[in-house]
């Protein structure tokens, strides 16, 4: 520690009429040096050192190098930070609650008051991740697919009941509100935070992590946040900070304005690509740049919210005059927004006219050369311009002229690592289908947009492009189009807002014309809860082996996630999912050939009915304060249904041997009040071996329940029918379920296995082909330890704790990697799996690996941050050794790794044996 003392830096400031107490930055620049050009994100970071300094936990030497990160840009220091809230939705909540539940119990049967377990920081759990579009095109489907989700989820929405009622500090957002992330933005948000302490209120920048990649989001309203696993955000609600490296900080800088036409989503692929090829993994992406003084909030709120999708931590937007007026339109009090401003001028966090922090690197865009995107067919990085879409698919396919080169198919389906077959010509030689639905005859040919969906948080949060759509349906509907009838249509609103405006500005018919009515206020289609196609539809794809599409106003489209039998998946403006269910095929050229034809007989093309940014911005002028205080009001009650659900009155959650969705997890079974010795790996088995870019969406268990998968055949044993199965999300709290869903995406490709695709391994030494969770459970009682193997970029994608969780209830002991995403890599130490890297220039590649060898893992008991671990890895060839760096990168998460995850070290430590 220092022997400098941690600088007094409390002051007091007023406004609204109200005196508040904050840690000043200006006054600690003058003990620790100047930060007028630091980031502002790396202001707010060292505000929390400030805050918590107690030269133990933080040190001054912590502040220090935040200042002095301003030489470099870059620094190697680790330090402890505690955001001021957690976010979760319901499908990472869930286990996170049942995490908690099961805590109370171990610490009850240690013979400690299981009411120690609480969570310390704020905690909202919002609903969102459940709806499922079963029901569309009609105006019944909001009510009907409401009433089959309180059906389907009566289990885990009985035990949410329960926390909301066992757990201080702890709200529950009912279902049919709206997705987390935009309730976040429009209500739960507040730019800059208070807290009432001996008789004082203490003011200061609202901060957050959540149990969704996407929590970033709200980095459009100057609020820093992002997501972490559901294992982390558990750990920062009992009180125990985020361990981090000072990141690098990559500055955007934006100048210029949008063209006519272009829209917000146009933008975000755009950037979205930019900086995925710029590589800013683990950095924090500040925004800046004139161009900010025109660029809505909302606007703002998109780019953030895909910053999973361009690797970064964060995609952060400071706080100026745009900030306080989306404030004031959402319905945030007076009192709030004067705080905000002057808080945020007080502490240098405001955005000046002409800013030019001090960045690690820079890249620039002005908006005024996009040009209006999609981006797929399974990358959200992969922009396309919308004049080469038809181009672009047909050489997926590889039609004729279009016959896609070597160098094309190796960036389509060697790029993104998992292929739609794991073969070269994965989606050739389609064949046309002849359909007969609702009675209608059809042909459905390749190309086929089988699936139009208005969902996700990143564009159903802005009103532009909402009003946009609206006003293009009502544009088509004048022309006398009609949507095709082989497309599935869904509008899932990300909160009861939009519907208000959508209905104020008149444009809410004819969107229910062209059968986007109402399915439901949540994700829905994003994250694969898209509901079945119809029968027939199904059966065309299949019988004819047909590479359709679907297009999402969404942000993500990794394969197998939006629906099994779409191998192609396009993300695109709302607007232009309307556009492309009214052509029905992406293989139409929307920038020079008619959607169709007009009741008139002629020709109607994009542009004949895409509306002007003066129409649109005047329907954006329905969009009023009243409607946000309205739907907020009475946010956490829900309706008669949700109130109606019995809640059990008990200190200590009663588990029931019955349940199907929520068990009693195995973490803590046997745990003493000390940590057990960690032995070395000796002899194990590859359970399988992956190839780059393998995300949390081919290792978690998500989407549909096979009747046939272990999980299936698991609830069929306890009296579930297919039909009732509902998704592997939904049942996240019962690990029985998830771990057999685990590895098992119908798109994962296990290199142990010539050509299979699936969920499917080797079991060594017998050679038999079999469910990777059956062979985990062979593994297990023959009592042999398991490695994963897998390339670069392991674990990209979505913040899914049971990636990790899984991974270890399987028997896995350590993944051997050529590079890691970070949340994943995190997740892993917190299940107590070492996460290991393959030497520079060594892979499962160079090394000829086939599956059959052994791995012996020495030196775990004496392992060091960022230290190596000998790796011999054996075969009837002979012997390799590997000096394999440990991705136990802090030594906060070499603590949690040595008492067996960090749920375990937070348990010890709140009844003081850690």
């Amino acid at each position: 520690m220092s022997n400098e003392p941690i600088p007094d830096t409390l002051q007091t400031l007023d406004a609204g009429g109200k005196t508040y107490h904050f840690h000043s930055l200006p006054k600690a620049a003058e003990a620790l040096g100047d930060i007028g050009r630091l980031p502002k994100t790396l202001k707010t970071l060292l505000e929390n050192q400030l805050r918590f300094a107690d030269d133990e936990s933080v040190a001054r030497e912590d502040m220090q190098a935040l200042v002095d990160w301003q030489q470099e840009a870059r620094s190697t220091r680790e330090i402890g930070y505690r955001p001021a809230r957690v976010l979760m939705q319901d499908f990472t909540g869930v286990p996170g609650v049942v995490d908690l539940a099961s805590m109370r119990a171990a610490v009850a049967k240690l013979g400690e008051d299981p009411e120690r377990i609480n969570p310390l920081s704020p905690v909202d759990l919002v609903i969102d991740h459940s709806v499922m579009v079963d029901k569309f095109g009609n105006p019944a489907a909001f009510k009907d697919n409401v009433a089959i989700e309180m059906e389907r989820n009566h289990e885990r929405y009985e035990f949410l009941r329960w926390g909301q009622q066992a757990f201080d500090n702890f709200r529950v957002v009912p279902p049919g509100t709206g997705i987390c992330h935009q309730v976040n933005l429009e209500y739960l948000g507040k730019t800059v935070w208070t807290k009432e302490e001996d008789g004082k209120t203490f003011a200061y920048p609202d901060t957050l992590v959540g149990t969704d990649s996407h929590t970033t989001m709200i980095n459009g309203l100057g609020v820093l946040g992002w997501g972490v696993g559901g294992i982390e955000a558990e750990a920062a609600m009992l009180g125990q900070p985020v361990s981090m490296l000072i990141p690098e900080v990559v500055g955007f800088k934006l100048t210029g304005k949008l063209k006519e036409g272009i829209t917000a989503t146009d933008l975000v692929l755009t950037v979205t690509q930019m900086l995925r090829k710029r590589g800013v993994v683990g950095k924090f992406v500040e925004f800046y740049g004139d161009g900010l003084d025109d660029l809505p909030l909302a606007d703002r709120a998109t780019i953030a919210n895909m910053a999973p999708e361009y690797g970064a931590t964060c995609g952060f937007f400071p706080v100026d005059d745009e900030t306080l007026n989306y404030l004031r339109l959402t319905g945030r009090d007076d009192d709030q927004v004067s705080l905000v401003e002057a808080y945020s001028k007080a502490q240098g966090l405001w955005r000046e006219t002409g800013d030019e922090p001090i960045f690690t690197d820079t890249l620039a865009l002005d908006m005024g050369e996009v040009e209006a995107s999609l981006a797929g067919p399974k990358r959200p990085q992969d922009r396309v311009a919308l004049k080469d879409m038809k181009t672009t698919f047909e050489t997926l396919l590889g039609d004729g002229d279009n016959k896609a080169s070597e160098e094309d198919q190796g960036k389509w389906q060697s790029e993104g690592g998992q292929t739609a077959v794991g073969v070269e010509n994965s989606y050739e030689h389609p064949t046309s289908q002849d359909v007969d639905l609702d009675g209608k005859s059809f042909r459905l040919d390749p190309g086929a947009v089988v699936i139009a969906a208005i969902t996700s948080c990143t564009n159903t949060s802005n009103p532009s492009v909402m009003m946009a759509a609206g006003l293009l349906a009502r544009n088509a509907l004048a022309k006398g189009l009609k949507t095709q009838p082989w497309v599935k249509t869904s509008l899932a609103p990300g909160s009861k807002v939009v519907t208000d405006y959508l209905a104020a500005g008149g444009v809410d018919d004819d969107l229910d014309a062209l059968g986007f009515n109402l399915v439901g206020y949540g994700c829905t289609t994003c994250i694969g809860n898209s509901g079945p196609l119809a029968d027939p539809i199904e059966k065309a794809i299949n019988d004819g082996d047909m590479t359709v599409a679907s297009v999402l106003s969404g942000n993500r489209n990794f394969e197998g996630r939006v629906h099994p039998l779409v191998k192609t998946n396009w993300l695109a403006s709302p607007p232009l999912v309307v556009a492309y269910a009214l052509a029905g095929n992406v293989r139409t050229d929307l920038s020079t050939e008619p959607l169709g034809t007009g009741s008139d007989g002629q020709p109607v093309y994009l542009s004949d009915i895409w509306p002007s940014q003066a129409e649109i911005a005047k329907a954006v002028e329905q969009v009023k304060t009243e409607m946000y205080r309205k739907e907020y009001a009475e946010v956490f009650d829900g309706d008669d249904v949700w109130k109606s659900i019995d809640v059990p009155q008990s200190e200590v959650y009663e588990w029931s041997d019955a349940s199907t969705y929520i068990q009693h997890p195995p973490f803590f079974e046997g745990m003493g009040r000390t940590p057990d010795a960690i032995e070395d790996v000796k002899d194990a088995r590859m359970l399988a071996m992956l190839g780059d870019s393998v995300t949390t969406d081919h290792i978690s268990p998500a989407g549909s329940i096979k009747p046939d998968s272990p999980a299936g055949r698991y609830l069929q044993e306890r009296g579930v029918k297919p039909v009732d199965f509902n998704s592997y999300g939904s049942r996240r709290g019962n690990h029985e379920v998830m771990m057999r869903g685990t590895f098992a995406n119908v798109r994962i490709q296990n290199e142990m296995l010539d050509g299979v695709v699936g969920g499917e391994t080797r079991h060594v030494p017998s050679g038999k082909q079999m469910a990777i969770y059956d062979a985990a459970m062979q593994y297990q009682q023959e009592g042999t330890p398991l490695v994963v193997i897998a390339g670069k970029e392991y674990g990209t994608g979505s913040s899914r704790d049971w990636a990790a969780k899984g991974t270890r209830l399987l028997g896995v002991r350590a993944v051997l990697a050529e590079s890691y995403e970070r949340i994943h890599r995190s997740n892993l130490i917190g299940m107590g799996v070492v996460p290991l890297q393959f030497p520079e220039g060594e892979s499962r590649k160079t090394l000829g690996l086939t599956g059959d060898e052994t791995v012996s893992i020495e030196g775990l008991s004496e392992l060091s941050p960022g230290g190596r671990v000998k790796v011999t890895i054996a075969s009837d060839k002979g012997e390799k050794k590997l000096d394999a760096l440990c991705r136990i990168d802090t030594a906060n998460e070499l603590e949690y790794y040595r008492h067996g995850g960090i749920l375990h070290y937070v348990l010890r430590k709140m009844i003081g044996s850690a």
